[in-house]
């Protein structure tokens, strides 16, 4: 039991017997003040720690009062009043804890797992496009602790559009969603690559890169997952090109040292590096576009060369589908099949939802999956032991007060899905995903900690139920086991299923 003990001074009154060598005592009182690690001490040694009023700790403290035979009457009420008086010291310091406990989940909200446009916190946008950036997971919920080292930002250039030089302290990995590009990163040489919709690339921590929008006609979206290498949950950009907005970091330097590093006078680096410049997103002309783009590099496609063991660029949309039917299509790539995410321990997968069809409910046996909508609506729910229904009502996890019921609920988690929103699936939890009746949902899911993750299916020809001995089912289901197997092996599909019948006015509820 941990308790937390204010450092102000309290008057306490201690009365204490005292026995000679001689068949006669006698009592004495002594006043002191005491600091409350002290009272606390006393209060361990001498009786029991008094935490609430109907607590049987208090009960026994003012028990210890009652039979401690050098102690007078007077001594014994004295000490029971002690026990009241620390008692609501202990219960206010409490409150106050947990109020610091909590003070950071000030957002904490009756569903933290799905966020919208209004959660991104950082935005850069110039009239040729945007960037922005998901607030940090946890300052939604502590429940996201175990992606507090991850963020999402996502990109948006205009047509014929440069987007100037810069370097994170975050490791990147990109997929592009919408058009074509070329990128360019600076590592010990600097390489060129193609960039389409469907490709997956990893900018390492610290390198230098800039990219282009080559097409003339459609924007450039590009959704990224960054892994901060400094400051855990948080990551910074560093600019060497720039003038008031965005900022050169050259000018933190002094003018002395940026003097004696380039050889060149003052007055020059001066004009040079404080230049305006007209923002981090810019339009290139149709040469400058041909001109960036001319170096990129041509990937083989022979062996002895594998996308999956190479640095470039690899497309997801053209590997064999995991899942396919007329319902749905699943692509995923995995850590230990490609480099570029190997060292990260990530997956990313793409899936596309046929309008009016769901994926099957399943879970991650250690992944934790953070998804973003690409386009198309549709639904996610998913059941969270983490919220009760009190903290429901109230905005607040309140798993220690389930756990004193010894109770554990299951919440439904229930998000609206549309293009640009972003939803949180933990490990463990069972969850599905469906695309309303007039619309398909196309996903990509960076899932965190891929490594040894296995997905068990609730339903479908997979499902864990139907794996399980009969006896098994019929103990744990407290029916029949006929009646058990035939419940659960009535859906023929495997992963994508015919969705939930309801109207279009409906199906956000389903």
């Amino acid at each position: 039991m941990t308790l937390h003990i204010p450092s102000y001074n309290l008057q306490f009154s201690i009365y204490s017997l005292l026995s000679s060598t001689t068949t006669s005592t006698m009592a004495f009182k002594i006043k002191i003040n005491l600091n409350l690690h002290l009272l606390l001490l006393f209060l361990i040694t001498a009786v029991c720690l008094a935490l609430a009023s109907k607590d049987p700790e208090l009960k026994q403290c003012k028990h210890q009062c009652k039979v401690q035979r050098q102690f007078d009457e007077q001594q014994k009420r004295d000490c029971e009043r002690s026990c009241d008086e620390y008692y609501k010291m202990k219960k206010e310091k409490g409150r106050n804890y947990e109020s610091e406990e909590e003070e950071e989940e000030e957002e904490e909200v009756e569903n933290p797992y799905v966020f919208d446009d209004e959660h991104f916190v950082g935005q850069i946008e110039t009239g040729e496009g945007k960037i922005k950036v998901l607030q940090k997971f946890t300052q939604r919920s502590h429940l996201l602790r175990g992606i507090e080292n991850f963020r999402v930002s996502i990109v948006e250039a205009n047509p014929s559009t440069f987007v100037v030089p810069t370097h994170f302290d975050a490791e990147i990995i990109l997929f592009v969603a919408q058009g074509r590009g070329t990128i360019t990163v600076i590592k010990e040489k600097r390489g060129s690559f193609e960039l389409k919709c469907g490709d997956v690339f990893r900018i390492p921590s610290g390198a230098p890169f800039y990219f282009i929008n080559k097409d003339e006609h459609r924007k450039l979206k590009i959704v990224k997952l960054l892994q901060s290498t400094s400051v855990p949950g948080h990551f910074q950009t560093f600019q060497p090109a720039g003038g008031e907005n965005p900022e050169s970091f050259y000018t933190a330097f002094s003018w002395d040292l940026l003097e004696a590093a380039f050889k060149i006078p003052r007055d020059k680096l001066e004009r040079f590096f404080k230049q305006q410049k007209p923002g981090t997103i810019i339009k290139a002309s149709r040469e400058q576009i041909r001109s960036l783009s001319r170096h990129e590099e041509i990937i083989p496609k022979i062996w002895p060369f594998s996308e999956g063991e190479t640095e470039r660029p690899f497309n997801l949309l053209k590997q064999h589908p995991c899942q396919s039917n007329k319902f749905g299509r699943l692509f995923e790539a995995y850590p230990d099949e490609f480099s570029q995410l190997r060292d990260l321990g990530v997956a990313i997968a793409f899936a596309n939802i046929t309008e009016g069809s769901m994926v099957a409910p399943h879970y991650n046996s250690k992944s934790m999956k953070i998804a973003v909508v690409l386009d198309g609506q549709g639904g996610f729910q998913m059941a969270c032991p983490h919220l009760s229904s009190s903290s429901r009502r109230s905005g607040r996890w309140s798993e220690r007060e389930e756990e004193r019921k010894g109770e554990r609920t299951y919440q439904k988690i229930r998000g609206r899905l549309s293009r640009g929103v972003v939803f949180v699936v933990p490990a463990g939890h069972p969850f599905s995903v469906f695309a309303s009746p007039n619309h398909s949902l196309q996903i990509v899911c960076f899932e965190v900690n891929a490594y040894g993750n296995t997905k068990y299916f609730l339903a479908g020809k997979e499902n864990i139920v139907n794996k399980m001995e009969s006896i098994a089912r019929e103990l744990g289901f407290n029916t029949p086991g006929r009646e058990v197997e035939r419940m659960f092996k009535q859906q023929e599909e495997e992963f994508f299923f015919p969705g939930p019948n309801q109207q279009e006015h409906e199906w956000a509820d389903a």
